[in-house]
């Protein structure tokens, strides 16, 4: 009798040299494109402005919440300073209540999350969403218990490509070798910044292919990530 194959999430995980991992959060962990977009949108028609579509909100995003609203300000009539600071109240009340109405984790990220905590690696947060949403967002998805650090765009002076975030991630996670999983490039030049290697998913908010944001390796989804991390 020949025996089945086993099931893929039942192999052998490769050992990884990595004691922290660090992941963006939009776009590389969860699809939170709807809940982004209708608050930019909901921002731009308080200002009398119209409303973006989705897709072109998934390309404005990845420096945080308000250089999202200065592009959809500009791609709406023009920038101005009184209305970037009206529109970012007014994003930021909307999107607090609405942090997690359709958004959504990306297919595989649990299992991957699983098998990096079964190895002893310690997970983190670096992402330009403000540190309370992103907080509330991963409470929201049940994953409080997850990260052993969660460092948003307010935490400190500095935003991402700034390497600070990347660092103060890694240290309050644990230190040991380290990498960064995102979706932009920006995510890309926070790693090289902090001299880390860094892995981009080819399926996030990014505003040009991912095989041309610079990374170590290209994922097309997470159940290539240890894989990919045991290659680096």
């Amino acid at each position: 009798m020949v025996k089945p194959p086993c099931p893929a999430h039942s192999a052998p995980m490769p050992a990884l040299r990595f004691r922290t991992i660090a992941f963006d959060l939009d776009g590389t962990l969860v699809d939170t494109a709807r809940d982004i977009a209708a608050a930019l949108n909901h921002a731009l028609t308080g200002l009398g402005r119209q409303v973006l579509p989705l897709d072109q909100v998934r390309g404005m995003v990845g420096h945080g919440g308000r250089v999202l609203l200065e592009r959809g300000l500009a791609a709406t009539g023009g920038m101005d300073e009184a209305a970037l600071a009206d529109g970012f109240a007014a994003f930021i009340r909307y999107y607090d209540t609405h942090v997690c109405a359709h958004s959504q984790p990306y297919a595989g990220v649990t299992d991957a999350l699983d098998g990096l905590r079964d190895q002893g690696i310690a997970l983190a947060v670096c992402t330009n969403k403000p540190e309370r949403l992103a907080r509330g967002l991963i409470d929201a998805l049940g994953w409080h218990d997850r990260f052993a650090a969660i460092v948003g765009g307010d935490t400190l002076a500095a935003v991402k490509p700034d390497p600070a975030m990347l660092h103060l991630a890694v240290a309050r996670a644990g230190s040991g070798p380290a990498a960064m999983i995102g979706d932009s490039i920006v995510d890309v030049q926070t790693a090289r910044a902090a001299g880390l290697p860094c892995i981009a998913v080819s399926f996030g908010f990014a505003d040009r292919p991912a095989d041309q944001l610079g990374a170590d390796a290209v994922i097309d989804s997470f159940d290539e990530l240890l894989p990919a991390l045991a290659r680096l």
